[in-house]
């Protein structure tokens, strides 16, 4: 094909492809059927394969993905995006709706929206073409996570239709719809990853994956609910949600105008009721002053806009059996009890277990098993029995004691002084400890080994191939292929899962990758008891390396910022076990990082342990960068100013109550600039 004859082919396909990728994302009503559909695509992607100076950033092809993004820039936000204020009381709305008339000086209409349960995206257009997507942040700044969100298909990449402007910004919310969650979290599983938690937590990591192309993967979708920009046109905001809606944005139409607060609480009942038939998770709704004009003359607070409000739903509850109660073991040896119930819907899943946490909760639930017993999910996520029926306790039933040995190896439990976990001794015996160490250690925060997941970790345990970490990298090709595993679904079926070639060689190169993972995150990958992620940081920082750590005492480890006598004692009971420093060697062996490196090194101690607080936004340093700083040359830091604090370090758009504060107590203020100073010294 001639190359003018290709211009003018792929600006038709172009334009085809995207009228249906809009009838079927946006409109729910396809003309043509896959197949004809993917016929379109494929011949689209072979003339650009042909001619690649005519790939357009917005091609419909970019839609499956495929750039890979080491890391995600920050940028600053044209708009500052806000957070809302919370409620769960209809007598605040009536305050809120009482301070916007007292304002105002008359009555006033609002727009009621869903608050849906994802991630806030703002999306900027020129000239008609998404050019970028930034995510919340700190509401002053966020990460550009553009080559992400364009493998979303209801997003539009160019808008055509409509009288708009040269550039503006759409507000959404990026979310999984319930269906493509459950089926995504089915074939985790069938292919022996773990599932993951909630559609909110999934949408949040999948916006920050570094391959575009699992992103294209994953089922994300969008409502946009704010427009924003010059010279746009529209009095009200409903009718700027209908001019999105016009230019092929989605726009979630359960939403309504309602003429006063009686009308605006009727549609908050009216969706509490039906919430768990829509499809997508919801926690509240968001209330809004139509009238722009309105909007404008409230204006804002420093943290929100005082035009909006947002009314949370509180958890929902359901009462049903208790059946038995099972023990589970963890990583650390900690064992904890869970609550096996009669099935029962509960905000939209279906709810049988239910964590108890630990000797005492079930103490003082009092819960046995045939109970009735009252369920709640915390956060809209977490199954809890917040009580006991006790009217409808059976009179024969008895309080239950808590076990004594180990439900997996029958070790005799123990329990140190003034803690209310119980634990099995049994460290290297204890299959769920071994494997609960290997998962820890390959997590994101940890080693970072993607490739691997429970699923396959649990695989290569069961198959005799891995009982500690140090044994993941003496892994073999020849190890792996082929390695097998059943798996049963609840409905009987059986589903075998094999290790194929690529599976393979993705699973070695993680593994070899993760050589080069810090010591800080080393340290915490080792899963010491009570040694998270701030501690491991802190200590590496402090000794620079596992053999003056090694080497430390009782009394010099405490001298560490946040180290007390518990974690003091944990970190010594670890290097004092043989195992434990067999271990330590195999891993050196195999090139781990157990020295930190220079820029992982405190650079000083000049500050001294000063205390500082960070507020607002930096432009040599991000927020987490000029933390690190601080850190990195002696000083510590904290989230609130007190009387302890040294140094107030103010950026731009710091909070006023910081500042008041600050200056109450006599804290000094000082700027970036000061700051650099102060570390340059």
């Amino acid at each position: 094909m001639e190359r003018e004859q290709a211009i003018e082919r792929i600006s038709r396909l172009s334009e085809e492809i995207r009228q249906h990728n809009y009838r079927y994302y946006q409109l729910a009503e396809p003309v043509i059927s896959d197949f004809e559909f993917d016929a379109l695509l494929k011949e689209l992607e072979s003339l650009e394969k042909e001619f690649p100076d005519l790939v357009s950033p917005n091609s419909p092809t970019r839609r499956v993905g495929g750039d890979i993004t080491k890391e995600f820039n920050t940028v600053f936000h044209r708009y500052p995006m806000l957070s809302l204020e919370n409620t769960y009381s209809e007598g605040e709305l009536r305050d809120f709706d009482a301070r916007v008339t007292r304002l105002l000086g008359e009555d006033c209409e609002y727009v009621c929206e869903l608050k849906i349960d994802g991630v806030s995206i703002s999306l900027i257009y020129e000239e008609g073409r998404l050019v970028q997507a930034i995510t919340r942040g700190d509401g002053v700044r966020g990460d550009d996570v553009t080559v992400n969100v364009r493998t979303i298909h209801s997003i539009p990449l160019w808008i055509e239709q409509g009288d708009i402007p040269g550039l503006f910004e759409v507000r959404g919310e990026i979310f999984m719809p319930r269906a493509g969650f459950d089926r995504m979290n089915r074939q985790r599983e069938d292919e022996g990853e773990s599932p993951f938690a909630n559609p909110r937590n999934a949408t949040a990591g999948t916006l920050k994956t570094q391959d575009s192309q699992l992103v294209a993967r994953r089922p994300l979708d969008i409502f946009v609910y704010y427009l924003l920009g010059d010279n746009i046109g529209g009095e009200t905001h409903f009718d700027r949600l209908n001019m999105l809606k016009s230019w092929g944005m989605k726009v979630c139409d359960v939403r309504a105008r309602c003429a006063g607060i009686e009308q605006v609480l009727a549609f908050i009942h009216e969706v509490g009721e039906s919430r768990n038939q829509l499809g997508f998770d919801i926690d509240g709704v968001v209330i809004k002053v139509n009238s722009l004009a309105h909007q404008e003359k409230l204006g804002y607070t420093a943290k929100s806009p005082r035009w909006a409000i947002a009314y949370k739903y509180k958890a929902e509850e359901a009462r049903t059996r208790l059946v038995s109660i099972d023990y589970q073991v963890g990583r650390t040896g900690t064992v904890t009890p869970v609550a096996n119930l009669e099935s029962v819907p509960l905000s939209g899943t279906i709810v049988k277990r239910a964590t108890l946490h630990n000797a005492d909760v079930m103490a003082a639930l009092d819960v046995r098993p045939g109970d009735y017993v009252f369920v709640e999910k915390g956060g809209e996520i977490i199954p809890k029995i917040t009580a006991v029926d006790l009217l409808s306790r059976h009179s024969g039933s008895g309080p239950v004691q808590f076990l004594t040995h180990c439900p997996e190896c029958g070790s005799v439990l123990f329990r140190n002084e003034g803690e209310s976990a119980w634990y099995c001794p049994n460290e290297t015996g204890c299959p769920p400890q071994i494997k609960g160490r290997l998962v820890h250690f390959i997590a994101r925060k940890a080693m970072n080994i993607e490739s691997l997941g429970e699923g396959k970790i649990e695989m290569l345990f069961d198959n005799g191939l891995v009982s500690d970490v140090a044994d993941l990298y003496e892994l073999t090709e020849k190890d792996l292929l082929g390695l097998e595993k059943v798996i049963r679904s609840e409905d009987g079926k059986e589903k075998k899962l094999s290790f194929r070639e690529k599976t393979v060689q993705n699973i070695l190169e993680g593994i070899d990758k993760s050589r080069s993972v810090p010591f800080e995150r080393v340290l915490f990958a080792l899963g010491i008891r009570y040694v998270g992620e701030t501690v491991a940081r802190k200590l590496a920082r402090h000794y620079h390396s596992v053999d003056n750590l090694m080497k430390a005492d009782a009394g010099d480890l405490i001298t560490v910022d946040e180290i007390g006598d518990k974690i003091a004692g944990s970190v010594l009971d670890f290097f004092q076990n043989p195992l434990n420093l067999e271990l330590i060697t195999r891993l050196r062996n195999h090139g781990i990082q157990f020295t930190s490196s220079h820029e992982e090194a405190a650079q000083s101690n000049i500050l001294n342990a000063r205390l500082f607080v960070v507020s607002g936004v930096f432009t040599t340093f991000t927020r987490d960068g000029i933390k690190k700083a601080i850190e990195a040359n002696g000083g510590k830091v904290s989230s609130s100013i007190s009387s302890k604090t040294d140094y107030l370090l103010a950026g731009e758009n710091m909070g006023p109550e910081k500042r008041r504060k600050a200056e109450t107590l006599g804290v000094k203020i000082i700027s970036e600039g000061d700051f650099i100073r102060m570390i340059s010294a």
